[in-house]
């Protein structure tokens, strides 16, 4: 039976994500996180009017990726589903596997020395690597390259059995010697990665990044290879009309593998100059047909990864701001969180449990927004795959207490 209110009234649901939000205390700003230190009335409304506990998005023994915490987080638990990131971002790309394709996630990245120096390749821009993964692949024609968003791209392997590989993200100042793929594609993959040594080192894109004084591209980067995963349609497993709003090709691809609605906005850039006004307001938009909306934004996790705590204060304080249309102009149940931390400290993501907020399911003590506060919420510690059907549940605050802690 559809989620109604007393009167009969179909409810609508709109979650609001922080890729990478959560954080750890840092000496910088006295002993508080960025959610702490940051200036986040909005966000502490909902946590002050609402419910909030912790929620572990990553099972133990997964790598705490954006694609495993996200699916989890959508409802769907990673144990049963998850396969790697390449094939969510080829299902994005309206790129159909074989049986025995891999598809990976592809970086353009920055190596000099040996060295990792930049995962992104300075977020090089989606127009110059189109035209670096062209000239490469004439090179490669036993392969597949399509271009994607800034540095983040895909490659099919055909006739494929995987390989295991490591995110460039979490060996950034790192010697990437001993993080190179291994396994039955390795030979392949690394091949690749030399060819396109080659060929980038004296490309134009590259001439000219080096002019402008940016970093150039000097290598390609491929990981968390898979085969399609197999979801059961958001709608059949809720019975709602889903969709998502990101800018970044994995959520799409589990938009399109869950058989959401994929909602693209003008300005969502999946860096730190994102517009999220226009996210908040194309999801409020969309809820006049859709019942739950996911927003997804990528820019606190950017400055995690940059290592800048200038950045990431900023980001939540903006993410913040448009928070606050929402809860005037919005008046069914509101969800707030991150994926995943991703510490400043370490550039790179853990499996930490996240602080998760909930507007529309009662309230408790807690009063404000952090990761801190959340410990204290009355929804305690949940898995994520059971976020959704708290969120979508009729029941109310005292039958709550069935719900799964751990």
């Amino acid at each position: 039976m559809l989620p109604v209110d007393q009167y009969g009234k179909r409810r609508k649901f709109l979650l609001i994500l922080g890729d990478g939000m959560a954080d750890e205390p840092l000496r910088e700003l006295g002993g508080l996180t960025p959610l702490e230190y940051a200036k986040t009335p909005n966000m502490d409304a909902i946590a002050r009017e609402g419910r909030m506990g912790s929620l572990r998005t990553v099972p133990h023994g997964y790598e705490p990726g954006s694609d495993v915490a996200n699916l989890s987080v959508i409802g769907y638990d990673p144990v049963n589903c998850y396969t790697g990131r390449g094939p969510l971002e080829a299902a994005s790309m309206g790129v159909t596997l074989a049986p025995d394709d891999i598809a990976y996630r592809c970086n353009l990245v920055t190596i000099q020395d040996g060295i990792m120096e930049d995962f992104s390749a300075g977020h090089i821009s989606s127009e110059e690597g189109r035209a670096l993964f062209e000239a490469l692949a004439d090179a490669l024609p036993e392969i597949d390259l399509y271009p994607g968003v800034s540095y983040r791209n895909l490659l099919i392997a055909h006739r494929s059995e995987g390989a295991t590989t490591v995110p460039p993200h979490d060996i950034v100042g790192e010697d990437v010697a001993s993080s190179l793929p291994k396994g039955p594609d390795a030979e392949l993959l690394r091949r690749c990665m030399e060819v396109s040594r080659e060929i980038f080192a004296g490309h134009p894109v590259n001439q000219k990044r080096l002019e402008r004084g940016l970093r150039p591209a000097t290598s390609i980067w491929p990981w968390s290879g898979g085969k399609t995963p197999s979801l059961l349609p958001f709608y059949m497993k809720f019975g709602l009309k889903g969709g998502i709003i990101s800018a970044v090709d994995l959520l799409f691809g589990i938009a399109r593998l869950a058989e959401m609605e994929v909602i693209r906005v003008p300005g969502a850039t999946g860096f730190l100059d994102t517009d999220y006004e226009a996210k908040i307001r194309y999801a409020l938009d969309a809820l006049k047909s859709l019942d739950f909306v996911y927003v997804h934004v990528e820019a606190p996790d950017e400055a995690g990864h940059l290592g800048s705590i200038e950045e990431k204060v900023r980001a939540i304080e903006r993410l913040d701001e448009v928070i606050g249309i929402a809860l005037d102009e919005f008046d069914g149940t509101i969800a707030l969180l991150p994926d995943h931390p991703t510490p400043i400290h370490l550039r790179t993501h853990t499996a930490d449990p996240v602080p998760f907020a909930i507007l529309g399911k009662g309230k408790d003590r807690t009063e404000r927004y952090s990761e801190r506060e959340a410990k204290k919420g009355s929804l305690g510690l949940m898995r994520g795959p059971d976020l959704l059907p708290l969120l979508f549940s009729r029941k109310t605050l005292e039958e709550d207490s069935d719900w799964l802690r751990f």
